[in-house]
């Protein structure tokens, strides 16, 4: 075993004479953390979960870069052949190659030839780092590797369909091994990998990375979130199920989960306008629903805005309503009644706008909706993450990780104006 795995680095780093330290400190192999670093062990599946900015990124990178060149502690000769799997194509290039801690920031005597037209990495050795979308299964067809980086799996629309593509491609070389980099949400994929003994499981939460960290960020987003069921998920890293009291489930949520919808009959731009307005209001809540003629509701996007002035999240409800080809744009009137109307209608003053009363609690809105999701009535057509968590982490209290939820106050307003009558009363099917 090296000195290195004996050591924590940044122990080696104390010991080093001050001519060495200035070229250490760019050396990974002194400033990784523990699990930043490859596990012993006989494994072909190496899961880091971590918290936002935990340096999962930057370990996979390297490990990347270890096995393309052969370095000690990653593989024992360059691997030749590497897939690298994001959830876009975007997302692996402004991610994992291009991004502040991807394959190409590294301090590398040897820097591969970046190639985006053709989608891959060529080191001067030979070996290549292709890049695939978590999008596209079907481009898995045919390629074949020796190893493979999966970045943000909990995130991919597909990711059972990409998994499997991906495990027929892992053929090259005599031990094939995959790592996988991301925040968990409780899919199933991600379950089945952690229970797998194959899979070496490694995790560290954002408080592990805070030297790397800006102190506004922990400052602010760790302070606000700490402790808050969201919280453990996106800065601990921890798998949270839905919680007891919670309407919606994940298995419900994944059941109702579609790759094609059916041309919408009536679309609807739903609307939560934020109390007050300006940067430290709540987000404006927008999500768009479509009702087909087999009388399910579909969701179609989730087009939410952070705390913005009221002529922003106007434009964009707006812009939304135009894109997705709505025929009404919906908005609760509690928060500045006739405002609302007034600051759309400045927008553009064509777009129908329905305003809706909130005469009940939070909770009693959405058990209706709830319902038409357990029989089957409404689709979710993709994967809509921040809504989602909402739905499986709102409780009795009306709240979502203690916070207002404002995406989940939109989507209820849409599936109540497409499905529901004023009475709460589900419409027939038909548009």
């Amino acid at each position: 075993m090296s000195l290195l795995r004996q050591k924590d680095g940044h122990e080696l780093l104390q010991m080093m004479p001050p001519e060495d330290l200035a070229e250490a400190r760019h050396d990974f192999r002194f400033i990784a953390r523990n699990e930043q670093k490859p596990p012993h062990g006989d494994w072909t599946i190496w899961l880091f979960i971590g918290g936002r900015g935990a340096g999962k990124t930057r370990a996979g990178a390297e490990w990347v870069r270890g096995l393309a060149l052969g370095l000690p502690d990653y593989s024992a000769k360059p691997v030749e052949r590497i897939a690298l799997v994001g959830e876009t194509f975007a997302d692996v290039r402004d991610v994992m190659v291009e991004g502040v801690s991807g394959i190409l920031s590294l301090d590398l005597f040897e820097r591969p030839l970046w190639e985006p037209s053709r989608k891959r990495l060529t080191w001067p050795n030979g070996a290549i780092a292709q890049c695939f979308s978590a999008e596209e299964p079907d481009s898995l067809r045919g390629p074949q590797f020796g190893a493979a980086w999966c970045d943000e799996l909990a995130k991919w629309k597909r990711a059972d369909a990409v998994w499997d593509m991906l495990q027929f491609g892992l053929r090259c070389g005599a031990n094939p091994r995959q790592m996988v980099t991301t925040t968990p949400r409780p899919i199933p994929l991600l379950k089945r990998l952690m229970a797998d003994p194959r899979c070496a499981v490694t995790h560290a939460g954002t408080t592990a990375n805070a030297r790397n960290l800006s102190a506004n960020f922990m400052a602010d987003i760790v302070g606000r979130y700490a402790g808050t069921r969201l919280g453990r998920q996106e800065l601990e890293g921890e798998i949270i199920e839905s919680r007891a009291d919670a309407l919606w489930t994940r298995e419900t949520i994944e059941a109702a989960r579609v790759d094609c919808v059916p041309e919408p009959g009536r679309v609807a731009v739903a609307v939560d306008p934020p109390a007050g307005g300006g940067t430290k209001s709540d987000a404006c809540g927008i999500v768009v629903a479509g009702r087909a003629r087999d009388g399910c509701v579909y969701v179609l996007g989730d087009e939410t805005i952070g705390a913005a002035r009221p002529d922003l999240w106007a434009a964009k409800a707006v812009a939304a309503y135009h894109a997705y080809r709505a025929d009404v744009l919906v908005a609760e009137a509690n928060q500045g009644g006739e405002m609302v109307r007034a600051v759309i209608a400045q927008c553009d003053p064509r777009v129908p706008v329905t305003l809706v009363h909130a005469t009940r609690g939070k909770w009693l809105r959405a058990e209706p909706v709830a319902h038409l999701y357990a029989q089957g009535r409404v689709k979710h057509a993709g994967v809509f993450r921040l809504l989602e968590d909402e739905m499986c982490d709102f409780g009795l209290d009306g709240l979502s990780s203690g916070h207002s939820p404002d995406r989940l106050d939109a989507l209820v307003w849409a599936v109540t104006e497409l499905a529901l009558g004023r009475s709460g009363v589900p419409r027939v099917r038909g548009i």
